[in-house]
């Protein structure tokens, strides 16, 4: 029996440091929600799961742009949308002001409307949507997913022909019955190029919004597999900590009594 040296105190005590401190991260990984505190708890899962958690910030930034280019395409269909009724109306005017019972000063008034549809045609092709051209030669690029990949729309030039011919103010009219049928052929090439644009636009649209659910799919997908490597589970994890934390009473307990035994050399000495 010795008085300087309590071993068992000593061992009682290490393992009640052992105990608290696990305790203190049972405690930790409950109360933030994340199984790695450090990095030495999992250092090749933080490592992934720092990758895959880049991966999805930038598949969100991907579907912002996606987003966009969708509002993009939606607001640049609404313009031709228009642009193509009034080509319909300015062909009805055309028609009609072929009819040899009508005098010039008739198609003169079917002119007049026929030039202001002239004039809404060129003004619309002017507009923009956030500073970009909705009708312009170039082509648009969004970039799409993760790695950067681009999908390149189309532009819709209304500076270039057929538009071109019909959209300048002047270049056509109805004024006569001979520029009226001129006039007509004009409109007819402009009206099928349009119908070209415009299924464009919509497989366009098409390719963004399918475009879209799979950046979220796999933003889903990504989510869940850092969240298996990161995230605490509360059942086990709850579990845990009451396991440590009687440990931890009990080992107080037990200390308490090893430092009571170097008491009974006190009854050698009596």
């Amino acid at each position: 029996m010795v008085i300087n040296t309590n071993i068992q105190a000593q061992i009682n005590s290490d393992n009640l440091q052992t105990t608290q401190t696990r305790l203190s991260k049972s405690l930790a990984r409950l109360s933030s929600g994340t199984r790695i505190i450090q990095p030495s708890d999992d250092a090749a899962g933080l490592a992934v799961a720092s990758r895959i958690d880049a991966q999805i910030n930038r598949i969100q930034a991907a579907k912002y742009n996606v987003n966009n280019a969708v509002s993009f395409v939606q607001t640049q269909h609404g313009y031709v949308q228009k642009i193509g009724k009034a080509l319909d109306r300015m062909g009805e005017l055309s028609i009609l002001a072929q009819d040899g019972t009508k005098t010039d000063s008739d198609r003169d008034l079917y002119n007049k409307e026929f030039s202001q549809l002239q004039s809404y045609i060129s003004s619309a092709a002017t507009k923009d949507f956030n500073g970009v051209s909705l009708f312009s030669p170039s082509n648009l690029e969004v970039a799409i997913d993760s790695d950067g990949t681009t999908f390149a729309m189309a532009g819709l030039d209304m500076a270039a022909v057929p538009y071109s011919t019909v959209v300048n103010s002047g270049s056509v009219n109805v004024s006569t019955t001979g520029a009226a049928a001129a006039a007509l052929t004009e409109i007819k090439n402009v009206i099928t190029q349009l119908s070209k644009d415009r299924a464009n636009i919509g497989a366009f649209q098409t390719r963004l919004n399918y475009t879209s659910e799979q950046l979220t799919v796999s933003k889903e997908n990504l989510s869940a597999a850092s969240s298996r490597i990161q995230d605490t589970d509360v059942a086990e994890e709850s579990t845990e900590f009451a396991k440590q934390n009687i440990l931890s009473q009990s080992g107080t307990a037990m200390l308490a009594q090893a430092n009571q035994l170097p008491q009974s050399v006190l009854r050698l000495l009596q």
